[in-house]
């Protein structure tokens, strides 16, 4: 039937590892041509290696864990605001709009898998650490475009009241 809407939130199962809705999700983001073992393998390995960097770190406030660092990448690279482009009276005009919890994570998913992606010449495995990494520290490639996203916004917040 066309225009149904699925339950894909209640169909979504938790990742087999850690049990996590969120990880089982962001795994299926990864995932190329329905290869989903490829991705899970690349997940873990991901979190592999930042279990081993947190074991290594001397900071006082470290995340006790790869999915713990992994949580709060996702979190910090949520953008709040987004500009949309609006047709009026002619002219078209980016008006920022607050952006709602599920398109939150999803944008942030795909931050960071492009930000992985982007870079070549080692494993996806390093690279999707390293963003996390550096996500979970405000810092790395989808943080600068979260950054950019709420900049686009403050610049055009004189277009707000053309929100509806």
């Amino acid at each position: 039937m066309a225009g149904r809407i699925t339950m894909s939130e209640d169909q979504l199962r938790p990742d087999p590892v850690y049990n996590d809705k969120v990880l089982a999700k962001f795994i299926n983001c990864i995932m190329h041509d329905g290869k989903k073992s490829v991705a899970q393998r690349v997940m873990y390995d991901a979190i592999d290696l930042i279990d081993k960097r947190l074991e290594k770190a001397d900071v006082e406030d470290k995340p006790e864990n790869g999915l713990a660092v992994f949580h709060m990448a996702i979190e910090n690279a949520k953008p709040f605001v987004e500009v949309r482009s609006k047709r009026i009276g002619g002219a078209n005009y980016q008006v920022p709009i607050q952006v709602n919890r599920r398109r939150q994570q999803s944008l942030a998913f795909r931050w960071i898998i492009q930000a992985a992606r982007g870079e070549k010449g080692r494993p996806m495995a390093e690279r999707l650490a390293d963003e996390l990494i550096a996500a979970a520290k405000g810092e790395g490639k989808a943080m600068m475009t979260r950054d950019q996203t709420h900049r686009m916004a403050e610049a055009n917040k004189a277009f707000s009241h053309f929100a509806r």
